[in-house]
């Protein structure tokens, strides 16, 4: 039995809320049943020997956190605003400023990336403790067989299931890819905290290239490997597929111009607010949610509407709306003229760093209203949440052109997906899944978005495979919940 899930994006508390560990329990009690029904062999009770679970990308999510602008611990400079101290963030050209995209090898990146991801772990303690549960067979166990083939519910001996998590790499949380040592480091922590069965090695990106002539080194997971050729599965996170999100030049092991905007203005907007005079603290309570938004179009009504809240309220003193745009559109500037940035605009032709230079420019021109016109007028095209979907990819995956698996899945998107590619009278179905997401949603409510008003819910999706004699010949489940 094999189960793949992707982009649970658990984070530190910084910025946006994870998925609470309620979610993890959920999962839990869901594992144990499809344990029990895969144990139905062809009308005969056996129990299954193994359970994996590939954890697709995207699962610890080092970069929504705002420890990233700050220097490391013990060399904190403070600044007073309204009676209060606040660290102050580091600037390009400092001494002490390390972001994602700084060079792995500089000494402040590793023990960086460590802090961060040692207080994500703290942050998620409660969900990662059922993860080791599961990881030392603590939450699914079986009465043994009896020799009529059934359950021998009498007796006092159980069987427990240790279900083995495998982690594979996404856009978010890539740095787990890079070698050395220290990184090693970091992994560790990582196995012994989520109960791995990952080596301390770079956990796995690209299992097989899509594109042989990209320049990078193939990754080698003998145990992911093992687990395609069984169950006729390949997967990947999806994020290639993304110019924003990946550089096809470069390889996973290095950050990208999503990277950067993350950081550099989602992530940092609420804390140059907290260093704003006068303003409520309530306001970055609510906008550090800006990433738990949906449609990711969706995010200027989010804000604009969360600022108009407040206005009514009478908690902005002495702002208005432009004022608040203002810090938005200043730190937009800010990230468009970074060396990194500006490293990777590619002259004479009109690319994604071109591309955004005009959207800050134009939004920096027209007021908050304005740009929620606009909105509203996209609300019904495929920027608009539409039909992002991977399938045209997949149909290129060479695993499916030369059948060697049967089921591709991705990740990346959050968009539970299943699409038939083919069928052929030898092999049967081939279809594309997307594993969707475990995240906490504020999705634009559709009967009026001109009201901007949002509605909270948490979303958990996953993919099931079953071996030929399991759970009386089924081949695959998907499963997509939502609960608030």
């Amino acid at each position: 039995m094999l189960v793949i899930i992707s982009d649970l994006h658990l984070g530190d508390g910084t910025t946006a809320a994870s998925i609470p560990a309620s979610a993890f329990y959920l999962f839990a009690k869901r594992l144990r049943q499809d344990a029990h029904f895969a144990s139905m062999r062809r009308g005969k009770y056996r129990p299954i020997e193994e359970l994996d679970v590939i954890l697709l990308g995207d699962i610890i999510d080092p970069l929504h956190s705002t420890k990233w602008l700050f220097p490391p611990k013990g060399q904190e400079e403070y600044i007073e605003v309204g009676g209060q101290k606040h660290i102050r963030i580091t600037e390009e050209g400092e001494p002490n400023y390390i972001r994602p995209w700084s060079d792995p090898s500089h000494p402040l990146f590793a023990p960086k990336l460590l802090e961060v991801t040692q207080a994500i772990l703290e942050h998620n303690r409660a969900s990662l403790e059922v993860m080791r549960k599961l990881a030392n067979g603590e939450f699914i166990e079986f009465d043994p067989a009896a020799e009529n083939g059934e359950r021998d519910t009498s007796s006092s001996q159980k069987i427990p299931l240790k279900v083995r998590f495998h982690y594979m790499v996404g856009n978010h949380d890539w740095y787990y890819h890079l070698p050395g040592e220290a990184f090693d480091r970091i992994r560790r922590e990582l196995i012994q905290a989520m109960g791995l069965s990952n080596p301390p090695a770079p956990f796995p990106y690209d299992l097989r290239k899509i594109d042989p002539s990209r320049p990078w080194k193939q990754d080698e997971a003998p145990d992911i490997e093992r687990l395609f050729r069984e169950y006729r599965v390949f997967c990947r996170h999806g994020d290639s597929f993304d110019p924003f999100n990946f550089n096809a030049k470069l390889g996973r092991d290095h950050a990208t111009l999503g990277d950067a905007f993350t950081m550099e203005v989602c992530n940092r907007y609420p804390e140059e607010l907290k260093r704003t005079a006068e303003l409520n603290p309530q306001i970055v309570d609510n906008l550090r949610h800006i990433t738990n938004v949906r449609p990711a179009l969706a995010t200027p009504l989010w804000i604009s509407g969360q600022i108009k809240r407040l206005a009514d309220e009478h908690m902005i003193n002495g702002w208005d709306e432009r004022q608040l745009k203002k810090i938005w559109d200043d730190l937009s500037e800010k990230f468009i003229n970074l060396q990194f940035v500006r490293s990777k605009d590619i002259p004479f032709r009109i690319d994604i760093v071109d591309k955004m230079q005009a959207a800050i420019k134009i939004s920096k021109l027209i007021s908050l209203e304005t740009l929620d016109n606009l909105i509203y007028k996209l609300q019904n095209r495929r920027l608009f949440g539409g039909n992002g979907s991977f399938t045209k990819f997949a149909l290129q995956e060479p695993a499916f052109q030369d059948d060697t698996a049967r089921y591709i899945v991705y990740g990346h998107t959050h968009h539970q997906e299943t699409v038939p590619l083919d069928y052929d009278e030898r092999g049967g179905n081939q279809i594309y899944f997307n594993a969707g997401t475990w995240h906490t949603y504020f999705d634009l409510a559709r009967k009026n978005p001109k009201e901007k008003k949002f509605v909270p819910y948490k979303a958990l999706s996953y993919i099931t495979f079953y071996k030929e004699d399991e759970h009386d010949d089924r081949r695959f489940e998907t499963w997509s919940g939502a609960y608030a």
